[in-house]
């Protein structure tokens, strides 16, 4: 079975239409299906459309949360053995979903759009040029887009996922750490024809904050006081060593302090050292603490709609 979950906001020009696309190609495949419509806040006409479909379920949310945890919402709700994920936009082309899932049949069980070529502003393509060399070197991310949404995943991976602020454009680098073979085809990528761009910068200076969130998460998520306390530890055995120098150098050599500012250099670092080994201690423990208690989600759901 297969569960094609689809976040909207404002797009009240384009669900039918997707929908319209989406049902003749999830028809040719020939399995069973359920398409999720995730309504994200709207504050246009889009739930009104959207109750016009029939064969799909809707989860509305009471107010725009973001991509992400739309995303969230419609992957826990899917039954389908096979979840895609896709824009509700209209510039993912659903005849890409034939490519993607014949892609999947040969072992791998995360495969991701390449949206090629990208009908976006240089400005945007700039960007996302940069985030794809950050990516490579903090989570050694080798996929070209990691913006796009058109991905088709096995249902078990996605089990445990939890999601949050902009990290919805790292599932793929999560599901990789975690052993899952991923990979990524060319697909189509059209140009927007109806409704408004939902990108901003701050969406990419809330990309990057994540990022490195991700980075800290994959790498010491379980020992946070790895980093933090090897890092108070150097700063502290800096300061040690200068602290014993200039010792050594006014109580053997006669040389005088007055007017030096490494003697408090010194201090200062040790002083910093043990408050960045502390915030490692301190760090351990709430991490023990979120793995022994459950999270609250991010977002609330007002209704969901089930359509016959």
């Amino acid at each position: 079975m297969l569960s094609v979950v689809i976040p909207v906001y404002n797009e009240e020009k384009n669900v039918s239409e997707l929908h319209r696309e989406l049902v003749l190609v999830l028809r040719k495949i020939g399995t069973p299906y359920e398409i999720i419509f995730v309504n994200d806040g709207s504050t246009d006409g889009t739930l009104r459309e959207l109750k016009k479909l029939t064969g799909t379920k809707i989860i509305s949310f009471t107010r725009n949360f973001g991509q992400t945890s739309a995303f969230d919402a419609g992957f826990k709700e899917a039954k389908g053995d096979i979840v895609v994920s896709m824009d509700g936009d209209l510039q993912n082309d659903p005849r890409d979903l034939l490519e993607l899932l014949k892609k999947l049949e040969e072992g791998y069980d995360v495969v991701c759009g390449w949206r090629h070529p990208r009908n976006d502003t240089a400005g945007k393509i700039f960007i996302s040029g940069g985030a794809r060399i950050l990516r490579k070197i903090l989570l050694g991310d080798n996929l070209h887009d990691a913006g796009c949404s058109l991905r088709v995943y096995k249902k078990s991976c996605l089990e445990g996922l939890d999601l949050y602020s902009e990290m919805h454009r790292f599932i793929p680098s999560i599901l990789s750490a975690r052993g899952f073979r991923v990979t990524e085809i060319k697909t189509n990528h059209r140009p927007r024809s109806s409704g408004h761009t939902k990108y901003t910068w701050s969406r990419s200076l809330k990309g990057f904050t994540d990022m490195v969130v991700l980075w800290f998460w994959q790498r010491y998520r379980a020992r946070p006081v790895h980093l933090f306390g090897a890092g108070g530890l150097l700063l502290f055995f800096i300061g040690m060593g200068i602290a014993f120098y200039f010792f050594i150098a006014r109580l053997f050599f006669d040389v005088s302090l007055a007017g030096r500012i490494w003697p408090l250099v010194s201090i200062f670092l040790m002083l910093s050292g043990i408050q960045l080994f502390v915030a490692g201690l301190l760090a351990d423990i709430a991490i023990r603490n979120y793995y022994s208690v459950s999270k609250e989600k991010s977002y609330f759901v007002r209704e969901i709609i089930e359509n016959k």
